[in-house]
């Protein structure tokens, strides 16, 4: 039998043209049945049609949107977010790997997904690229918990064989074969998809590049994630390691890990030949703001990319990163933004969150919208959660882009209303 729910507030959603205007209706109706939207439309038409008993969540004048997608995240590093006064490697070195020792032990995975999932539903997004540790066990736990609470999410164990803790390193052989039994465990089992995690470069051996590049070539389908060029004492490090190779991006090439599928985090200090390596396997450039301000890495040059034609996202960067809520990082992403002459309109922030980080990850077929046939992965927003914000909502009036605007540079987690994983309440603000 199926089970009708119909969600009822004001729907805004992004469509596949991204110069086209929004859908955006004042007092719309979403129907779902059985976790898949059936329908759209504006509550006049879609009330009288729906089935004798069909549930109605009304959310009044609050805004549903998509489920916010977040493509570059660590949830082993819950713990250590905001640790104070380092740059990335003594911040790796001093805070991250010994957080991320503690996750060999499977009960310790189990609390520290809980949280992770507790706090980004609690922000409102609903897809996630996830960073485990080095412990198959932190990828079991990630995904288990992930099962249970219905997400779509995609994770990986990561690969690690030199420059790091003994607690923390694997070897070539032993990560290819951990990650592959883990792909083959998780990756389209329900809505759970698989990335091979190469930390980064300086981690990772030739041999164990090799075996990730290998395992890519095995499993076209699965994701890739890793980090780039985020740090210029990471770069100098990258360049001792691989004395041979052109630049840091051609470390990658070299070894099979570009491709439609790959997602680089940071991508803040590469030269043209290696926009040019990005473009040509249409790689995708992960924005971090919160993270490459916090560190202090560099501005993210987004308008460089977009003018050649190389893909971009934005992500949070938790633990680096300072906020779990992508409404926090579309404020920080604006400012690095304005520092550089570039603008960063609400539509295009609110349609970057939602379908435009689902076009890069290849899911915006499913999540990303909110139309028939689209999993039910929705966020609620009140755009007047706390004083500030409403004081200066009286003072916009009814003027959508002025909302989204206040939204994404006074709204936070006090902003989120509901969550919804497949057409089910998960947090309730």
């Amino acid at each position: 039998m199926a089970e009708t729910i119909a969600i009822r507030g004001r729907v805004l959603s992004f469509p596949a043209e991204a110069t086209a205007a929004p859908l955006y209706i004042h007092d719309g109706v979403i129907t779902i049945e059985n976790g898949v939207i059936r329908d759209v439309g504006s509550a006049e038409t879609l009330l009288p049609r729906l089935p004798p008993g069909t549930a109605i969540e009304d959310h009044g004048g609050r805004l549903i949107l998509p489920g916010f997608i977040d493509p570059h995240i660590h949830y082993p590093q819950t713990g250590v977010i905001a640790s104070y006064g380092a740059q990335l490697i003594d911040w790796l070195n001093r805070f991250t790997f010994p957080a991320e020792q503690a996750f060999a032990d499977p009960a310790i995975a189990a609390a520290g997904a809980a949280f992770f999932f507790d706090e980004v539903l609690r922000n409102g997004t609903t897809t996630a690229c996830v960073y485990c540790t080095v412990h198959p066990e932190s990828v079991d736990a990630f995904f288990e918990e992930s099962e249970r609470r219905g997400t779509r999410m995609i994770a990986g164990k990561v690969m690690m064989d030199r420059n790091a803790p003994p607690g923390l390193r694997d070897d070539a052989e032993t990560s290819f074969r951990d990650s592959e039994r883990l792909l083959h465990k998780w990756h389209r089992r329900g809505r759970q998809l698989y990335a091979i995690t190469p930390r980064f470069a300086v981690t990772s051996s030739e041999a164990q590049l090799a075996a990730a590049g290998a395992l890519l070539k095995a499993h076209p389908d699965a994701y890739l994630q890793t980090h780039l060029s985020e740090n210029h004492a990471e770069i100098a490090a990258v360049r001792a390691l691989f004395p041979d190779d052109a630049n840091y991006t051609s470390v990658y090439a070299r070894h099979g890990l570009l491709g439609p599928r790959t997602l680089l985090g940071h991508c803040i200090h590469l030269d043209e030949a290696e926009v040019s390596l990005l473009r040509e396997s249409d790689a995708v450039a992960v924005f971090c703001p919160t993270s490459n301000l916090f560190l202090g890495s560099g501005l993210f040059d987004r308008g460089r990319y977009a003018g050649c034609r190389v893909r971009t996202g934005l992500a949070t960067d938790v633990g680096g990163g300072t906020s779990y809520s992508m409404l926090r990082t579309a404020a920080e992403a604006y400012k690095t933004l304005q520092m550089q002459g570039q603008n960063f309109p609400a539509f295009d922030a609110f349609r970057t969150i939602t379908r435009g980080n689902a076009e890069i990850l290849g899911l915006d077929h499913r999540i990303g919208a909110i139309e028939p046939g689209f999993e039910a992965d929705l966020v609620v927003l009140e755009s007047g959660a706390t004083p500030a914000m409403r004081h200066r909502r009286d003072a916009i009036g009814d003027n959508l882009q002025d909302e989204l605007f206040l939204l994404m540079t006074l709204g936070d987690d006090r902003a989120v209303a509901a969550t919804y994983i497949a057409g089910k309440c998960a947090v309730t603000g």
